[in-house]
């Protein structure tokens, strides 16, 4: 049996009573990072073998877990934060189980990108994921000009230090674009920080941001709706 186990974005405390009783039950835990995953084990007083299984050794180490598997071995997949598959290994197994004909199970869980779709205040009935932003500024530029086009919310993960760039595409591409900068979630300094495009670069640039981010776009349908409101009350 393989079981899919979401673990906590940030605050320990959201590992879920199901997923503790997997992982104190499992044969073994495939961990992203087995000295990360460690801690929150501890934390938890789960004591269980742990493999490396990261995107490096993914390949080889599905072919390990796939013969433990029909062995009837219970392996448990976890990653740093989150959901395993969710820019996170884990779908390459999955798959491998569906096509293998080998029973799995997927637990509920965190997610950062569901987590700061619901906190942006951002039209939540349609929305689009799209992982982490393209490193080099072409494709980030047109990874962005797409979510302005589209309808529905649009979600991405983001590093700190190209965050103020992304941001300054979309100033440029969109000025009256409403974003939404979801950092730290679940952490001490979580913060949701809603605006036009220009007021984040001049706040980032001013205070430079750590931690882990998610950068939500207005969807081109809400923001029409948002306009047409503003033009009634005029």
């Amino acid at each position: 049996m393989l079981s899919i186990v979401p673990t906590p974005i940030g605050n320990l405390a959201d590992l879920t009573l199901r997923a503790i009783e997997t992982l104190r039950t499992a044969d073994v835990i495939a961990a992203e990072d087995t000295r990360h995953s460690g801690m929150l084990l501890q934390h938890h007083g789960i004591h269980r073998p742990l493999v490396s299984f990261h995107e490096h050794n993914e390949a080889m180490r599905t072919a390990e877990l796939l013969e433990r598997l029909r062995g009837g071995a219970h392996v448990a997949v976890i990653t740093d934060a989150g959901t395993p598959s969710i820019s996170d290994p884990g779908a390459r197994l999955v798959r491998a189980c569906a096509e293998a004909g080998l029973e799995y199970t997927v637990l509920p869980g965190p997610c950062a990108a569901i987590t700061a779709l619901v906190g942006s205040g951002f039209d939540a009935s349609a929305f689009f994921f799209g992982g982490f932003l393209p490193v080099k500024s072409g494709q980030r530029h047109n990874e962005l000009a797409a979510a302005v086009a589209r309808d529905g919310t649009s979600i991405f993960y983001e590093s700190p230090h190209r965050l103020a760039k992304s941001l300054a595409v979309l100033a440029e591409i969109a000025p009256e674009r409403l974003a939404c900068v979801a950092r730290e979630l679940t952490k001490k300094f979580e913060e949701y920080r809603r605006g036009f495009p220009a007021d984040l670069v001049a706040h980032y640039e001013a205070h430079p941001p750590k931690g882990e981010i998610c950068l939500l776009v207005e969807g081109a349908d809400a923001a029409a709706r948002r306009e047409k409101l503003a033009q009634r009350s005029l």
